[in-house]
């Protein structure tokens, strides 16, 4: 009998579901930390180009740009853009490029989501003398979206 009253006096049993209490917080406190330090998911983002046209004269709505035969040897466009997010919000402070036909434009949109990009003047555009089209590829990296890559973005189009 003295050995079953030791086992029912014995005040160490009371520590084991303390210990387990304790162990489950603290686990849960770090669990915690490691999920606050996740980078927020990567998004994609949506790009429409709303006007194009040549430096100089009235843009229209749309990525087609017509260039007149005389100055299809060198030529500057400007081109209006929004870049926006899956919920229709604007991308704001994102990184844009346009490159193609020996020239580039590069632009950073604003709180709007919009850029508005022209060819630089000391390296303006081309078409060959035997090419009657051409394109631009656009390129558009911003924090927390999937890089926006697409080639044959702007077309130009030489008339006669």
């Amino acid at each position: 009998m003295r050995i079953t009253e030791k086992l029912f006096n014995d005040d160490r049993a009371i520590e084991l579901p303390i210990n387990i209490v304790v162990m489950l917080v603290v686990g849960m406190v770090a669990l915690a930390a490691l999920v606050a330090i996740i980078p927020p998911p990567t998004k994609n983002m949506s790009v429409s180009i709303v006007e194009s046209g040549e430096n100089g004269t009235a843009l229209k709505s749309g990525n087609t740009v017509i260039i007149d035969s005389l100055s299809a040897n060198s030529f500057d466009i400007d081109v209006s853009m929004s870049v926006v997010d899956p919920d229709g919000y604007p991308v704001r402070d994102a990184n844009v490029v346009l490159r193609g036909l020996g020239g580039v434009a590069t632009g950073v949109t604003d709180d709007n989501g919009m850029c508005d990009l022209f060819t630089a003047d000391g390296a303006p555009l081309s078409l060959g003398s035997n090419q009657n089209e051409g394109t631009l590829d656009l390129t558009i990296s911003a924090n927390g979206f999937y890089d926006f890559e697409k080639t044959n973005a702007v077309m130009i189009v030489r008339t006669s």
